[in-house]
């Protein structure tokens, strides 16, 4: 193209590669220092800056593109006084594996110098995207039997952390809280690898002045995941293969049960790049493996076996890696037909317990054991246990 070309035509050249994926389209009209901004809140993560052409498109339009299959539809076309142009139209479509439906209007300022795109900022209603977006895109979510099973699905990056995996996590939280018929959590993992921890790409693609922004965008979805998570009266087992590491050492620490592949290894991480700790593990360690032992893995970055993670306390037991999520799902599936009402006092009990006065920890377990016989699950196990036969919980 010549550089005579109007921002308009140069605009709606660009609107045409993108409904079409014409590549060589966007590699001519795209400036080589492209900076993109998608709105803040768009599901996914796909929010933000995106620096360069190659950026915008693998994870600005790229991400849009994996989650939603939805165009803009460009409507209208008004220069600004400072010479950029003001694109307003229509995103419509739907979202992908289960989503509902994308209308949402947008304005796109497009900054075109010498017949090329060196910027656009995008304004769209992001609460429309979210409607629309699949219910989860990095975990995989089921319920059934009263177990549910939460499996961190990002295997080609080890599961590692990032803001769409907080996002789905904490949505996964939230939809177990309000359901009274799950009675057990199970967390797995696709691939080799448990967690590598919190997403090093997070830190490097995002410029250092937007990066604290970023990451309470997305330790607040995965914090609060952890804490609704915890306060469940369903127990959770974690199965445990490859590498638990960083914040995602804290799904560990959450776990009342982990059963650990032989080859597992558990680590802090966060010395290697001076990093703090998230995820609750200044809480979770010291109170599973000790201070000392804590002390021990922040600073030196000491990596853990799965063996010595035993020996320490930290997991429940240790199986082959080929029958570790079958021994997570064997014990899940039998906590889940136990009294569930009852394991969530306990939970309470137990977790209260390293803050609580005798006196007060004392009296909290007379009133959990008062309230526990008022449930048909506490009268069914006392019925049971006169009967001489097994009881059958409903989790009631």
């Amino acid at each position: 193209m010549t550089t005579t070309a109007g921002p308009a035509e140069v605009a709606r050249r660009l609107y045409s590669a993108l409904a079409g994926g014409d590549r060589d389209t966007l590699d001519e009209i795209l400036h080589p220092d492209f900076v993109g901004h998608l709105a803040d809140g768009m599901p996914f993560g796909i929010g933000g800056e995106h620096r360069g052409a190659e950026a915008m498109r693998r994870s600005g339009w790229g991400g849009i593109a994996k989650h939603f299959a939805a165009s803009a539809e460009a409507e209208q076309f008004a220069l600004l006084e400072d010479g950029r142009l003001l694109v307003t139209g229509r995103y419509r479509g739907h979202g992908r594996r289960g989503g509902g439906a994308v209308d949402a209007t947008f304005a796109h300022v497009v900054t075109v110098q010498d017949g090329r795109i060196t910027a656009l900022d995008q304004y769209t209603d992001t609460a429309r995207w979210a409607r629309g977006a699949p219910p989860y895109s990095a975990i995989e979510f089921e319920v059934a039997g009263g177990l549910a099973t939460i499996t961190l699905n990002r295997p080609k990056e080890g599961n590692a952390i990032d803001q769409v995996i907080c996002e789905d996590l904490a949505r996964a939280a939230t939809r177990l809280a309000e359901d009274p018929g799950v009675r057990a959590v199970l967390l797995k993992a696709n691939g080799p690898m448990f967690t590598a921890g919190g997403d090093i790409r997070v830190f490097t693609a995002t410029p250092p002045e937007r990066l604290p922004a970023q990451l309470r965008l997305m330790i607040d979805p995965y914090h609060f995941a952890i804490e609704r998570l915890t306060a469940l009266d369903a127990p959770l087992v974690a199965a445990v293969k490859g590498a638990a590491a960083g914040g995602g050492l804290g799904l560990v620490g959450m776990a009342d049960i982990v059963v650990a592949a032989e080859d597992a290894v558990f680590t802090t991480g966060y010395g290697a790049i001076g990093m703090t700790s998230d995820g609750g593990n200044s809480w979770f360690l010291p109170r599973l493996i000790g201070m000392r032992r804590t002390q021990e893995l922040y600073y030196t970055n000491r990596r853990l076996t799965a063996a010595e993670a035993l020996d320490w306390g930290l997991v429940t037991s240790v199986v082959p890696a080929d029958e570790v999520d079958a021994e997570g799902e064997r014990i899940a599936a039998g906590i889940a037909q136990g009294p569930t009402r009852s394991f969530g006092a306990i939970r309470r009990l137990l977790r209260q317990s390293f803050d609580t006065g005798l006196r007060d920890q004392l009296a909290d377990e007379e009133q959990t054991i008062v309230d526990a016989c008022g449930t048909a699950d506490t009268l069914e196990g006392v019925t049971a246990f006169a009967e001489r036969r097994r009881p059958t919980y409903t989790g009631t």
